[in-house]
């Protein structure tokens, strides 16, 4: 099977993960699925301690054929769709030579170049899109096929020297629980790789620092007939407040490095209220002033309804792994030599949200984050470029020589 066939296969299996049970490690049942078809070809291709656990996590072990001690690498990509658009009968579409015009996905979806300016620099490559009516799944269905195309590569030839190669495929990632059960020392690696990113030239060190915030908005509700001076209208305070954060730190208007403040859902009436954010920055420090801001519009209402008719609860979610990363450089340095030996010019690409590898590097494992081909995730315009997820799984290999070559 071609990296193409096992990408669109994958594509074919729904694993949307759900954050209404993100109590629940995987959030829906139906990550198995395709879990249970990566054991099954991780024990095809050879694959030793090959394990599918209770939480939905896939490990595996290629067996070195060195005979010198070489550091063990791992990669990782996650099985999860995002629930942010539905993942259901994903029906993938190849372009067999783009022409860097506007694509139909069906007659009512277009996607445009001026959408999209991008498109015209892929004219004559392979793309594979969706038909307009589902995201794709190359999030990270395309790292975890970059990650079984290198796997297949040394089963069919065993003459290729390496060490010892960890794989895992995670549920949940779209979540924020990725990490949430990965088992480190059952993984084995002294460092790692996820696969999850877009272009593959780049290279991700850096994360967003990231926080929740929870708003519970009391009314005080009587009819509106006998309520001058008595209502508290609690869907107009999340309305209130959200006008008291500066519309400048929304992700509509920020870029790069600028972190944001991001209202995700609203669920109100005149009686009760609850607003939910998350808050992103590259910065810790700067992430403490967003939460601080938060905090102090909740005590200005406060201060002019009363004290409890707004609570506020934050929770930290990540942290930014470069800390991590900037004191054990090798596996990021070993990356960028790895795209030089392939002709591509690597370039640091701060990730604006998560990878697993956050949380993994702030474990102990360090692990930065590798381009997949894959763009435009989450939603209906998500593509994958062939030759770009090639190009991945030519990276994996480069890497894993470069390590027994040291």
């Amino acid at each position: 099977m071609n990296i193409e066939e096992r990408f669109i296969a994958y594509c074919r299996i729904d694993t949307q993960s759900d954050p209404d049970h993100s109590d629940v490690t995987p959030s829906t049942q139906k990550q198995f699925d395709l879990a249970e078809v990566l054991r099954k070809e991780l024990i095809e291709l050879g694959l030793e301690n090959v394990e599918l656990d209770e939480h939905c996590y896939v490990y595996g072990w290629l067996p070195f054929n060195t005979d010198h001690e070489v550091p063990t690498v791992g990669f990782v990509a996650h099985m999860d769709t995002a629930p942010d658009y539905t993942g259901t009968g994903v029906n993938p579409r190849v372009i067999a030579c783009y022409d860097g015009q506007d694509i139909e996905l069906n007659p009512d979806v277009i996607m445009k170049v001026e959408d999209f300016p991008d498109l015209p620099s892929l004219k004559g490559k392979r793309l594979i899109v969706t038909d307009g009516n589902t995201l794709l799944g190359g999030d990270d269905k395309a790292g975890i096929s970059c990650i079984m195309d290198a796997l297949q590569y040394y089963q069919q030839h065993p003459e290729v020297k390496h060490g010892r190669i960890t794989v895992c495929f995670t549920p949940d990632e779209e979540i924020g629980n990725g990490p949430k059960y990965f088992d480190i020392e059952k993984f084995g690696a002294e460092f790692a790789y996820t696969m999850d990113g877009g272009n593959i030239e780049e290279v991700s060190d850096e994360t967003f620092n990231a926080a929740s915030a929870k708003l519970t908005f009391h009314g005080f509700s009587i009819h509106p007939g006998s309520g001058k001076d008595k209502l508290i209208n609690a869907a107009s305070l999340a309305c209130q407040y959200q006008s008291l954060l500066p519309q400048h730190m929304t992700p509509e208007h920020t870029s790069g490095r600028e972190g944001f403040i991001h209202l995700t859902g609203i669920e109100a009436g005149s009686a009760s209220a609850v607003s939910e954010y998350i808050i992103r920055d590259h910065d810790r420090t700067k992430l403490q002033e967003k939460k601080d801001l938060m905090k102090a519009a909740v005590d200005y209402l406060n201060a002019q309804y009363g004290t409890g008719t707004v609570a506020i609860e934050i929770q930290d979610s990540y942290h930014n792994m470069k800390e991590v990363l900037d004191a054990h450089p090798q596996a990021v340095e070993t990356a960028y030599r790895a795209l030089k030996e392939l002709g591509i010019d690597g370039v640091s690409d701060p990730i604006r949200g998560g990878t697993d590898g956050a949380e993994l590097s702030l474990r102990g494992l360090p692990c930065p984050n590798l381009g997949n081909g894959d763009r435009n995730c989450h939603g209906r315009y998500e593509y994958c470029v062939v030759e770009e997820m090639q190009l991945a799984a030519e990276l994996i290999k480069k890497i894993v020589a470069l390590i027994e070559e040291a």
